[in-house]
């Protein structure tokens, strides 16, 4: 005999919550005109928690990334006029990941942008709820080692 699977209706609300998360984001992005996709600005949001220029392979790292990945959103980027490969100073052969001034100016847009997707996401909640939302989603982000398959 099969046994129900009491999570399996949760599951499924987290991952529609997570589709319509991307795709309000997505229409901010768009809406602020700073001409990024969501996986640009994820690396431009990484690269300024930096305290100094990061490698390659550090951004790949940090976004849990194939290299090859970072390189193209580097690559874009940098046509862009938003980040530019810089020579580390001690190791000749290494190239470091800056932002631009330009980089900085989307970096507070995309910081815009994704307040308001936040606010209009959270919007049919009254404080009480965004309260017990806030302490339940650090519950999930913190607590868990995960399970795999």
């Amino acid at each position: 005999m099969t046994m129900p699977d009491a999570d399996g209706p949760l599951a499924e609300q987290l991952l529609r919550l997570t589709r319509r998360v991307h795709r309000i984001q997505k229409r901010h992005l768009q809406e602020c005109g700073v001409g990024i996709t969501p996986a640009q600005s994820r690396l431009l949001r990484t690269l300024a928690h930096y305290d100094a220029p990061p490698r390659m392979a550090d951004l790949a790292e940090r976004l849990e990334v194939v290299p090859r990945a970072v390189t193209t959103l580097v690559d874009a980027l940098e046509e862009s006029g938003k980040v530019r490969r810089a020579p580390d100073p001690t190791n000749r052969r290494v190239i470091r990941i800056e932002l631009t001034d330009d980089g900085r100016s989307t970096l507070r847009e995309l910081h815009r942008a994704r307040r308001s997707a936040a606010e209009e996401i959270l919007a049919p909640l009254t404080d009480e709820q965004r309260k017990v939302l806030g302490g339940l989603l650090d519950t999930l982000v913190d607590g868990g080692t995960g399970r795999g398959c």
